[in-house]
């Protein structure tokens, strides 16, 4: 008679890892504190009024990202590789050095929030904190199996910021009437400022167009067919879990701060209020979530820009390679050096990370796009035609997004 062995919690890891690991990076790396500040400002001043917005921005993302993950399933190149053959060397350049540089701006505020979540909750000096995370993610380079690491870690990251977030928001008892009602699309006066900044950090084409290369990575640790098609699911899961994260955030919000008509200019400033309105559990919680979007982001960021300058310079998609790796620290070290230095970004590095960043998005978005519609690089995993519908729709929201950072820009 034969034995039935109940599956090993370590095996069931790793089967989760190899469906959700590239989706959660995903997920990991766009919720950061700069989205948190946003969602937290969008429930504090327009209650629950907004929450359509969460919806439309995370169904383009998973148009995007769903490409992204079939280009990382079909080809064995990197997705930088094939567009140096298919659009040319300057093609190429453009994408990975914009993305470096982007990324590299905008890790200051990753490494901020990693000190200030700390730093409230120990009542200590948040500089320290910028060094202490920044070497422990130098650090975590070194790991042989950086790839195996990172899909771990996120995934801690993730369950700990869902915990974080969904026990503030249960917390709080919710009409549901305003909820559901919030999913009727409105645009209340003097919000679409907001709606277009949390649109354009929501629907991350960067974030869409890494999903490649994780999912290529994932590839070389369970290359079975079976995993692949579980993959494509799984980078839905992941972008799912970026809304819901980014729903309870800002139902907390509209819970809290909107009666109270509290106006906010940072989530750390969010943290702090819930501890008269709910208690210091509450805002303890919510200062763990904090952590988690930072430290989450602070890796990610630095993992995605320095690869994709490690892929410029022809190092291709191997998160192993010792320049890489040094690619990968750059990023960190520039990153908390701007932090540490200024406090926040300086605005003449915000104006030029932006600026690059108006023209880049809708680029990508294109490139990916056509990519993705390339029947000999993609075989059977082309775009269908409702695909490209909703891609060609999800451009045109790219390019609206670039013009209103323009007018931003320029008035």
């Amino acid at each position: 008679m034969e034995h039935q062995h109940e599956p090993k919690p370590s095996s069931i890891l790793k089967n989760w890892l190899s469906i959700l690991g590239p989706g959660v990076i995903t997920a990991a790396l766009v919720f950061g504190p700069s989205k948190m500040t946003i969602t937290s400002k969008m429930g504090a001043d327009y209650g629950f009024s907004l929450l359509w917005v969460v919806v439309v921005a995370i169904f383009f993302m998973m148009v995007f990202t769903n490409m992204a993950a079939r280009i990382g399933i079909a080809r064995d190149e990197s997705l930088l590789a094939i567009i140096r053959n298919k659009f040319g060397k300057t093609t190429s350049i453009i994408i990975g050095l914009g993305i470096f540089v982007v990324s590299t701006c905008f890790q200051s505020g990753n490494a901020t929030g990693v000190s200030i979540a700390v730093s409230e909750a120990t009542g200590s000096n948040p500089k320290i904190w910028i060094i202490v995370f920044n070497v422990i993610g130098i650090l975590l380079l070194f790991f042989k199996s950086f790839y195996a690491l990172l899909e771990k870690l996120m995934l801690a990251l993730i369950i700990l910021m869902l915990f974080a977030f969904l026990s503030t928001a249960i917390m709080i008892k919710t009409p549901s009437h305003d909820f559901f009602f919030g999913f009727l699309p409105s645009i209340p006066p003097a919000s679409v400022g907001l709606i277009i900044a949390f649109t354009a950090s929501c629907f991350s084409i960067v974030g869409a167009f890494y999903q490649s290369y994780l999912v290529q990575s994932r590839r070389k640790l369970s290359p079975t067919h079976e995993t692949l098609k579980r993959q494509i699911i799984g980078s839905r899961i992941g972008i799912i879990i970026l809304g819901i994260m980014s729903a309870a955030v800002m139902v907390c919000a509209a819970n809290t701060l909107h009666p109270q008509g509290i106006k906010l200019s940072s989530a750390a400033e969010m943290g702090r209020a819930l501890e008269p309105l709910l208690g210091t559990y509450a805002s303890h919680l919510f200062f763990i979530g904090l952590f988690g979007a930072s430290f989450s982001s602070l890796i990610g960021n630095a993992v995605l820009g320095g690869s994709l300058l490690g892929d410029t310079f022809g190092y291709g998609n191997d998160l192993n390679h010792p320049k890489v790796k040094f690619f990968i620290s750059l990023v960190m070290i520039f990153g908390s050096a701007i932090a540490l230095i200024f406090g926040n970004l300086p605005l003449e590095l915000i104006v030029f990370a932006q600026s690059i960043t108006i023209f880049l998005v809708p680029f990508i978005g294109l490139i990916l796009f056509l990519v993705a519609n390339d029947k000999e690089i993609m075989g059977a995993l082309t775009n269908t035609p409702l695909t490209k519908l909703w891609a060609i729709l999800g451009l045109i929201l790219l390019v609206f997004l670039a013009f209103s950072n323009f007018y931003n820009l320029i008035k």
